[in-house]
């Protein structure tokens, strides 16, 4: 196992730069990563609460139809029922592609406003958990979520052990994931379902870790100018984020009491 070796000419500023200097350099690139993901989070639950509270009632006099035991406002039918319930559940995927195919051609500034731009839409969809899941476990889970995720990303920039073997892994692991929960959409087995769950956070855990330290490695070994930086500061917050929702919703489906 190889330690690190810190890149003294990170930034491209074309001189050497101290150990203490690209250390700061570091902490202040990581900070920004987090502070990104931290916005985009809290974007996405307003977004999610906000119209989860348009969409439903605690009235039935004011209800137009019923999603399970949930009042549904108009607002709600249209959201929840019509054929805009698919442009919602698709549009996060849009955002993504889009970010792929363009972000190396974005400024800094665009990249993060697409970005909470994305994040906001990821709210609407997550909205419909608050139809299935009761909000105090939806809550719950949140800070379990928050929790977990923060100790592991603490400890994959801590570790000196390279996780990139993990990380080959991991991507393996999450194409099966995602092949099985196509298939589960046929069988719809209780008992896959739940396989898919436990094994949806063990994959995203890992992801954690691994993606904390890819980032960390990015700047160390990177030669960013200032406006580069800032986009790889925005690419990482993308990159944490969806470790973060998936956790999220894996352990929402272990652990989440579901609305009578």
């Amino acid at each position: 196992m190889q330690p690190y070796e810190q890149n003294q000419y990170a930034y491209g500023t074309g001189f050497a730069r101290t150990a203490a200097q690209v250390d700061q350099g570091l902490r202040s690139f990581m900070l920004g990563v987090y502070n990104n993901m931290v916005l985009g989070l809290a974007i996405s639950a307003l977004v999610a609460l906000g119209l989860n509270m348009l969409a439903t009632t605690s009235d039935p006099s004011l209800a137009v139809a019923r999603a399970g035991s949930i009042n549904l406002t108009q607002f709600g039918v249209l959201l929840y029922t019509s054929p805009l319930k698919w442009v919602i559940a698709l549009a996060p995927l849009a955002f993504i592609f889009f970010f792929s195919f363009r972000m190396d051609r974005m400024s800094a500034a665009a990249a993060r406003g697409t970005f909470f731009a994305f994040a906001a839409v990821m709210g609407a969809s997550l909205s419909t958990l608050l139809l299935v899941y009761t909000g105090a476990s939806v809550v719950q889970v949140f800070f379990i979520t928050a929790a977990a995720f923060g100790s592991l990303s603490l400890w994959g920039y801590t570790t000196k052990r390279s996780l990139s073997g993990m990380g080959s892994f991991l991507i393996m692991g999450l194409i099966g994931l995602i092949l099985a929960m196509i298939v589960n959409i046929f069988l719809a087995s209780t008992m896959l379902q739940f396989a898919i769950s436990a094994i949806g956070v063990l994959i995203f855990a890992g992801l954690t870790a691994y993606d904390t330290q890819k980032l960390k490695e990015m700047y160390l070994y990177g030669n960013y100018d200032t406006e580069a930086a800032a986009k790889v500061s925005v690419f990482g917050a993308l990159t944490l984020y969806l470790d973060f929702i998936n956790m999220f919703q894996f352990l929402l489906a272990l652990l989440g009491n579901r609305n009578e």
